[in-house]
């Protein structure tokens, strides 16, 4: 796998080359570049499947890159220590990044994933990351949840619930698609809490707005906008009934 380092910083950019001759013996890092233009001309140059990319280049973004290639056919691994915002875009996007200083385990499980990936809508990927990092967007965020057919990008209020299925979650639309990805409900729990949603229970999270019905019982039930009934576990109904009455 043919890797460009992208980083102003030479002993950062180093410290990376290091790590993936030691480590990541499938990696060979074919260049690296201090600005935009040199990394450009090196992807022209060199034809990569990874581009290891710092944000904060000198008088430069590292997302600038993603809006000077019209068409992306390599994956990009963040490289950062930059805000909270940022990174709920990239976890949004299904964007790999790494916080300096880079741990080993992260860069190795960023590799693995790429190894694995069999999506080929790179461009779109890319494109709606800047889309999700403009400010004014995050009301409008489309997650990128990728399947055996691909990335579909859904947004959030478009989702009615996530049901858990061991390492699976199926995501349930108000288009009526059903959508399993290769990812446990922890992980979109994490990512859409903030969004208007709540686990009700360890096999669900809905969406709050998606809600049409609550029916009284033990924990209760919840009637959601597809017509679908699913239950509350009683140990999350008080916290739930709170969040439902805001």
């Amino acid at each position: 796998m043919k890797a460009i380092i992208v980083d102003d910083e030479p002993k950062s950019s180093e410290a990376l080359k290091t790590l993936l001759h030691d480590f990541c013996k499938n990696v060979e890092v074919v260049a690296t570049c201090q600005t935009i233009a040199e990394a450009i001309a090196a992807i022209a140059k060199h034809r990569p499947e990874v581009v290891f990319l710092d944000i904060n280049l000198r008088g430069e973004n590292g997302f600038d890159l993603l809006n000077k290639i019209s068409s992306i056919d390599f994956e990009i691994v963040f490289a950062t220590a930059y805000s909270e915002y940022a990174i709920k875009a990239f976890k949004f996007s299904a964007i790999d990044y790494l916080l300096k200083p880079i741990d080993l385990d992260e860069l190795r499980n960023a590799i693995a994933k790429i190894e694995r990936r069999q999506s080929r809508q790179l461009t779109d990927k890319y494109k709606q990351l800047l889309e999700n990092l403009k400010p004014t967007n995050e009301k409008n965020y489309k997650l990128a949840l990728p399947s055996v057919k691909g990335l579909t990008f859904v947004k959030t209020d478009e989702i009615v619930y996530c049901e858990a299925d061991s390492n699976y979650t199926t995501f349930y639309v108000s288009n009526g698609q059903k959508i399993i990805v290769s990812q446990t409900l922890k992980e979109y729990d994490e990512m859409l809490t903030p969004h208007r949603f709540f686990r009700i229970h360890h096999s669900y999270l809905v969406n709050m707005t998606a809600i049409t019905h609550y029916l009284k019982g033990d924990g209760g039930q919840v009637v959601m906008s597809n017509g679908t009934t699913l239950d509350v576990a009683k140990r999350r109904k008080e916290e739930f009934l709170k969040q439902f009455s805001v």
